[in-house]
C-alpha cells in the first residue's frame, strides 16, 4: 500500500514554506504541492503528537481546524485516486506520472487545459524543477541546474527565432539535430562541450515529455542524436606546488592571503566551490568535515587534513567557521591568477587545445593563468591517486560515478602512471623483503 506524508519544504525557516504531499509506493517517490503553506512554528513534526504533520491546535494558529481539514481532503483524494487506479486496472500500481496525472484531474478539475507544446512544457518543467525532487538522488534540483535549464531554453528560442522556423516536439527529427548543432557551432562559435550539454539537457526535455506521453517521437533517441564530448586538458597543482603556494608571505595583503587559503582549503577537501566557500560551523566535527554536497545532494565525510587545520587554527575565533570568508566564483577566479603568478613554479608554459566553433583552437599558457577554483577539487583528486589511494575511494568523496569518468577527470599524464606503477612494484618487493 501506499505511504502518504506531509512534509515541509524547508522545515528550518523562520518564513512562510510550503507543504508537499509525498506519496512513496513501490520504490516510487512522488512530491506533489499541495499550494497550502505555514510557518514551521505552528507544524506538529513530533510523531507522537495527535496533530503529527497537521498544524499545532494552538491559539495562535486560530485557523488550524479549517487548515488541518484541508490536508486531510488532499489526503483522502490521494488516496482514493490510488485505490480507483488499481481498482480500474486489475490491481495494477500507477507509474508516477500516471499518478501525478490523475491528481492533477482529481484536485485541480477547473483548471483550464492548454495543449503543451515544446516551448510551454519546457517552461513548466523548468518551474516545475524549483519544487520538485530529483528521483535519482532524492533531492531537490540545485540552482545550478535549473540555470542549465533555463540557459538552454534560451538558446532554443533564439535558434527559432533567427531561424524562423517551427519548433515542437513533431519536428525534433535528425535534420533539426545537424541545424541546431551547426547554429551551435558556426552562430555561436561554442566550444563541443558546451553544445554537448545543451544537447543533453534538450534530451532531458523530451525524454521528460515523453514519458508524459506529450511526445510520441523517439527521433531524440537516435545513436545519431548523439551528445557531443571532447576531453579537454585541464591543469591540476602537484603537492610541491600547492607548498609553494602556501609558503607565499602574504601579510601584506589580506585579500590575497584569504584568497589562498580557502583556496588551499579546497585542494585538500576535494570539495567543488559551491561547497568548500559555503561550509557551515555545524559541518565541522572533530576531526571531520561532514556536509551534503548541493549539486549532487550527496552526504561527504572528509578528514580534516593538516594543512587545513592550521588555516582553521589561524582563522579561529575570527570567523564562525574558522575559515576564511567567501567571495564570488568570478571574482576569486581572478584573484587566483594574482596569487599564481606570484608563484615561480607556475610561470612554465602548458599546451591545452578545444573544438570551439568547429576549429581546433591550440594555446600555449603559463600555468598559472589557468587556475581556476575548480583546478583545487582536480589538485584534490588527482594528488591522491597519484600517492597510492584507491580510485573508488576518491570517487566516494568527487562523486564520480565510474572510474572511466574519474580517470577522464584526473588527466593522468603517461609518465605519472608509469611512476605510480614504479612506486608499486618498489612497494610490492618491500613487503616482500619484509
Amino acid at each position: 500500500m501506499a505511504k502518504f506524508n506531509f512534509n515541509l519544504r524547508e522545515a528550518g525557516t523562520s518564513t512562510e514554506t510550503a507543504i508537499h504531499l509525498v506519496i512513496r509506493w513501490n520504490n516510487n517517490r512522488l512530491v506533489y504541492p499541495t499550494k497550502e503553506s505555514i510557518y514551521p512554528k505552528f507544524w506538529e513534526s513530533d510523531p507522537d503528537k495527535r496533530n503529527y504533520q497537521r498544524a499545532k491546535e494552538t491559539k495562535t494558529f486560530p485557523e488550524h481546524p479549517e487548515f488541518n481539514a484541508r490536508l486531510n481532503f488532499l489526503e483522502s483524494s490521494a488516496k482514493d485516486v490510488f485505490r480507483q487506479y488499481q481498482n480500474d486496472n486489475e490491481n495494477k500500481l500507477p507509474s508516477i506520472e500516471e499518478f501525478r496525472d490523475l491528481l492533477n484531474k482529481k484536485l485541480n478539475p477547473e483548471a483550464e487545459t492548454i495543449k503543451l507544446d515544446l516551448f510551454r512544457f519546457t517552461e513548466k518543467f523548468i518551474e516545475e524543477s524549483r519544487v520538485r525532487v530529483n528521483e535519482k538522488t532524492g533531492k531537490t534540483f540545485s540552482k545550478d541546474t535549473i540555470q542549465i535549464y533555463r540557459n538552454t531554453l534560451q538558446v532554443l528560442r533564439n535558434f527559432k527565432q533567427l531561424k524562423r522556423k517551427r519548433i515542437d516536439f513533431d519536428t525534433i527529427d535528425l535534420d533539426f539535430y545537424h541545424d541546431f548543432t551547426e547554429y551551435l557551432t558556426k552562430d555561436l562559435g561554442f566550444a563541443n562541450n558546451t553544445i554537448g550539454k545543451h544537447m543533453k539537457t534538450l534530451k532531458t526535455f523530451l525524454n521528460e515529455a515523453t514519458e508524459r506521453g506529450l511526445s510520441t517521437n523517439l527521433s531524440h533517441k537516435s545513436k545519431r542524436f548523439r551528445v557531443i564530448r571532447e576531453d579537454t586538458e585541464s591543469i591540476y597543482l602537484t603537492e610541491s606546488e600547492l607548498a609553494e603556494i602556501c609558503a607565499l608571505d602574504l601579510s601584506d595583503n589580506p585579500r590575497l592571503d584569504r584568497i589562498r587559503d580557502l583556496f588551499i582549503v579546497g585542494c585538500w577537501t576535494g570539495l567543488r566551490f559551491s561547497d568548500f566557500s559555503n561550509i557551515q560551523p555545524e559541518n565541522i566535527k572533530i576531526e571531520e568535515i561532514e556536509l551534503e554536497t548541493q549539486k549532487t545532494g550527496e552526504t561527504v565525510v572528509i578528514p580534516i587534513h593538516p594543512t587545513v587545520k592550521k588555516i582553521m587554527a589561524k582563522y579561529k575565533g575570527k570567523y564562525p567557521n574558522s575559515l576564511p570568508p567567501a567571495i564570488s566564483n568570478v571574482k576569486m577566479n581572478q584573484y587566483l591568477k594574482e596569487l599564481g603568478h606570484m608563484v615561480e613554479s607556475l610561470h612554465a608554459k602548458t599546451s591545452t587545445s578545444i573544438t570551439k566553433g568547429g576549429l581546433n583552437i591550440s594555446t600555449n599558457r603559463k600555468k598559472f593563468e589557468l587556475v581556476t577554483t575548480h583546478t583545487a577539487r582536480r589538485s584534490f583528486a588527482s594528488n591522491l591517486y597519484l600517492s597510492g589511494f584507491p580510485a573508488i575511494s576518491i570517487m566516494k568523496i568527487t562523486g564520480h560515478r565510474t572510474e572511466k569518468a574519474f580517470m577522464r577527470y584526473i588527466k593522468i599524464t603517461p609518465n605519472e602512471n608509469a611512476n605510480l606503477l614504479r612506486l608499486h612494484w618498489q612497494e610490492k618487493q618491500r613487503l616482500v623483503a619484509v
